[in-house]
């Protein structure tokens, strides 16, 4: 999300403070001169034995979501990557025909050591995202998950996850809210202290936010967590959760189009 200049520090800067997990998409590029992921291919390859490097498909076909991670590959300059994601799983996908498509490719690219991982993200139906998670074998998911509790992603699809082994990285946490009705510490808090939630991913815009939250994670700690009180930040919240306020809940918001 960073500008041509900005980005190569940043990403230097999250490498040597410890920062070990980078998500991308192949679609990310927000007018960029370059894509994420092509950006993260002249940083992290050197770094790739330290870090966990994630990407996703859009593709749904079999044969164009083969060829669409094999042009991923080319972009990050690796020849595998940690964490493989279908993404954007939406409350009318076809898990039958996703399946035999875009399922079928990562699972084949699991077996051929292209992806140590494979999962699918989802900012639009818990209810699918829990369905898929009872049909088919995943190790991962990065699902919409902050304290407005719109869309019902800790209710619905994180007891799936627990039951069935999924690791769960949380996205959403603050973009709409943070600044508005919550603090980044308390977004980031609420996030790392649901059960089954293994981490969580933020786009940073600049190098302050990125030092911000670095430091609200260096800061973090058992005691900090046992303290937080969920349910009083979900209560402040509640107004905040729809498209009104969050972008990314609106018709035809796709990640990555958009600035």
């Amino acid at each position: 999300m960073a500008k041509d200049g900005d980005w190569e520090p940043m990403l230097e800067r999250a490498i040597a403070a410890g920062i070990n997990l980078f998500d991308t998409s192949s679609n990310y590029q927000w007018k960029a001169s370059k894509s994420s992921e092509e950006r993260f291919g002249e940083i992290l390859p050197r770094h790739h034995k330290s870090i966990y490097v994630s990407t996703k498909l859009e593709e749904r076909e079999y044969d164009k979501a083969r060829r669409e991670f094999e042009r991923s590959l080319r972009r990050l300059k690796m020849d595998y990557v940690d964490l493989l994601l279908i993404h954007s799983i939406e409350p009318s996908e076809d898990l039958s025909a996703l399946e035999k498509g875009a399922y079928r490719a990562i699972a084949e690219f699991k077996r051929e050591k292209a992806a140590r991982f494979i999962g699918f993200s989802s900012m639009n139906s818990a209810a699918k995202s829990k369905e898929l998670m009872e049909k088919l074998d995943v190790d991962a998911a990065i699902l919409a998950m902050n304290a407005t509790q719109y869309g019902d992603f800790a209710k619905v699809a994180l007891p799936t996850a627990r039951a069935k082994n999924v690791g769960v990285v949380a996205m959403k946490l603050m973009r709409g809210i943070v600044g508005k009705g919550g603090t980044a510490s308390e977004l980031l808090y609420y996030a790392w202290t649901q059960p089954g939630v293994a981490s969580a991913v933020v786009g940073h815009v600049g190098m302050g936010p990125l030092e911000e939250n670095m430091r609200i994670a260096l800061s973090y700690s058992p005691e900090k967590a046992g303290a937080f009180d969920r349910r009083a930040l979900e209560a402040r919240l509640q107004g905040f959760a729809g498209p009104h306020a969050l972008c990314w809940a609106r018709p035809g918001y796709r990640d990555g189009e958009y600035a």
